[in-house]
C-alpha cells in the first residue's frame, strides 16, 4: 500500500489555505472587466458564479469526505466514473494549474518591481517550494498571515469606497465633468494604470473585448467572478492531510466559500458605489482606483501590495495543490512513479513538490503564458465538471447532496466553459486531446506487455 501523509491540518488551516487560494490577486482586478461583459447586471452574473461555486464546492466537499486522499478530482473521477476520466480531470489541473503557478509569480513580480518581475517571479517560486517542503503546517502558518493581510487591505477599500461620494455620471465625452480626472491624461486611472494584472485578467481582458450587455456578456461576467474565487478545490487536494476528514473538509470548503462571496459582494458593492458601472468597466486596477476615487491616496501603495500579497498566497496554495494532484498520478502510475515518494520526517511530498517548482521555473525563462493561461480557465470548469459528474453517482448512504445540486453544477461548468473566448475553447479541447492520447498510447503499450 502506498505509503500516506500525515494529518497536520485542522479546521482553520484548512479554511485558511482554501481562503488563500479564493482571495488571490483576482479580486484587484476581475470586477472591471466582468462590469465590461456585464454592465449593469454585475450583481446577477456574481449570483451566479455563487451558485456555480456553491455547487461544484458542494460536490467536493461529499466527494472529499468519503475519499480523504490527495489528488482531489483525479481521485473522484476515477473511483466512481473511470480512470480515464480521473485521469482527464488530473491532466487538465496539473498541467493547467503548473501554468497558473507561474501566471501568479509573474504577478507578484510585476506588483513588487516591474522591471524585474521575471527574476522576482523565480525567486517567489523558489521560496514557496522551499516553504512547502519544510512542512504543510508551515505553509498553512504563511499563508494566515498572508490572508490577514490581503483581507485588512480589502476592510479598508470596502470602507473608503463606500464611505465617498456616489460616482457622479460619467461621459467619455467630457470625462472631466464633476471634477474627475481625464482618464485619458491620468497615470494609473481607467485602464491606464501602471499595476499589472495577473492571471484572471489576462482572460479577463479577452472576455470583456467580446462581452456585451446581453445574456452571453452576464454568463462571460459570471464566468470571471468565477474563475477569481474558485480555488476551494486547494481543501479538496489536501484531503489527505487533514484531521478528521470527513468533518472538516465539508465545514471548511462551506466556510472559506461563504467568506469568500461576503468579501466579494463587499468590494463589488463599493467599487459600484465609488466609480459607478462606466468608470469600474473601464478601470484596470479597479480598487486602486475605489482610494483615488475617495481622495485617499496613501491607500493606492497599499492597494498595490496587498495585490503582491494576495498574487503570493494564491501562488502558495497553487503549488500545494499541484503538487498532492502529481503524487496521486503518480501513485496510480499515470505519472512518472518516481514522484510517489513521501520524506520520511517533514511528511511533504517533496519530490512533487521539487518537480513542480523546477517546471513552473522553467516555464518563465522559455514558455509564452497567453494560451495555457486560457486554457487553464478551460481546464478548470472541466475539472469541476468532472466532479460534478462523479458527485452524481454518490448515493444516500455515501452523503450524496440533493441530485439538483451536481445537476446544475455540471450543466454550468459546461455552459460557461463553451462561452469562453473561442480561443481558449480551442485551446483547451486541443490539450485535453493530447492528454487522451498520451493515456491511450501508454495503457496499450502497458496492455501489450
Amino acid at each position: 500500500m502506498a505509503e500516506r501523509l500525515a494529518r497536520r491540518l485542522g479546521t482553520t488551516d484548512a479554511v485558511v489555505i482554501g481562503l488563500s487560494a479564493m482571495i488571490g490577486a483576482g479580486v484587484f482586478v476581475a470586477f472591471g472587466p466582468a462590469v465590461q461583459a456585464a454592465g449593469s447586471w454585475l450583481f446577477p452574473a456574481l449570483a451566479i458564479a455563487a451558485v456555480v461555486a456553491y455547487c461544484n464546492a458542494t460536490s467536493s466537499a461529499r466527494l472529499a469526505a468519503l475519499y480523504p486522499e490527495s489528488g482531489g478530482t483525479y481521485v473522484y473521477g476515477r473511483r466512481r466514473l473511470s480512470p480515464f476520466w480521473g485521469y482527464l480531470a488530473g491532466w487538465g489541473f496539473t498541467v493547467g494549474k503548473t501554468a497558473s503557478c507561474a501566471a501568479m509569480a509573474l504577478t507578484f513580480g510585476a506588483y513588487v518591481a516591474p522591471a524585474l518581475a521575471q527574476p522576482l517571479a523565480i525567486g517567489a517560486v523558489a521560496g514557496v517550494t522551499a516553504l512547502n517542503l519544510l512542512g504543510v503546517q508551515r505553509s498553512a502558518g504563511a499563508a494566515r498571515v498572508m490572508i490577514a493581510f490581503v483581507l485588512a487591505v480589502l476592510a479598508m477599500v470596502v470602507a473608503a469606497g463606500l464611505m465617498s461620494w456616489p460616482a457622479p455620471p460619467f461621459s467619455l465625452a467630457d470625462p472631466t465633468a464633476h471634477g474627475m480626472p481625464d482618464p485619458l491624461a491620468t497615470p494609473g486611472w481607467l485602464g491606464l494604470s501602471p499595476e499589472p494584472e495577473p492571471e484572471i485578467s489576462m482572460v479577463a481582458l479577452t472576455v470583456a473585448d467580446e462581452g456585451s450587455w446581453s445574456l452571453l456578456g452576464v454568463l462571460q461576467g459570471a464566468g470571471l467572478l468565477f474563475f477569481a474565487f474558485a480555488g476551494y478545490a486547494r481543501i479538496a487536494t489536501l484531503g489527505e492531510e487533514v484531521r478528521d476528514p470527513s468533518r472538516t473538509i465539508p465545514r471548511a470548503i462551506g466556510i472559506a466559500l461563504a467568506v469568500t462571496l461576503v468579501v466579494y459582494t463587499l468590494v463589488a458593492l463599493a467599487a459600484l458605489h465609488a466609480l459607478g458601472p462606466e468608470r469600474l468597466g473601464l478601470s484596470r486596477a479597479p480598487l486602486a482606483d475605489v482610494a483615488r476615487t475617495a481622495d485617499v491616496t496613501w491607500l493606492v501603495p497599499v492597494v498595490s501590495a496587498g495585490a503582491a500579497v494576495a498574487a503570493l498566497g494564491a501562488l502558495l496554495a497553487l503549488v500545494l495543490g499541484v503538487s498532492r494532484t502529481v503524487l496521486a498520478m503518480a501513485r496510480n502510475r499515470d505519472l512518472p512513479a518516481s514522484l510517489d515518494a513521501i520524506h520520511p520526517v517533514r511528511q511533504v511530498p517533496h519530490r512533487a513538490e521539487l518537480a513542480v517548482g523546477v517546471t513552473v521555473i522553467i516555464l518563465l525563462l522559455l514558455a509564452d503564458l497567453r494560451g495555457a493561461i486560457a486554457f487553464s480557465s478551460f481546464g478548470v470548469l472541466v475539472y469541476y465538471a468532472i466532479a460534478n459528474a462523479a458527485a452524481l453517482t454518490l448515493t444516500r448512504a455515501e452523503g450524496a447532496p440533493h441530485r439538483a445540486i451536481p445537476v446544475a453544477g455540471l450543466g454550468l461548468c459546461l455552459l460557461l466553459a463553451f462561452t469562453l473566448p473561442w480561443t481558449a475553447v480551442v485551446t483547451g479541447l486541443a490539450v485535453f486531446a493530447f492528454g487522451a492520447v498520451l493515456w491511450f498510447l501508454r495503457h496499450r503499450s502497458t496492455a501489450g506487455r
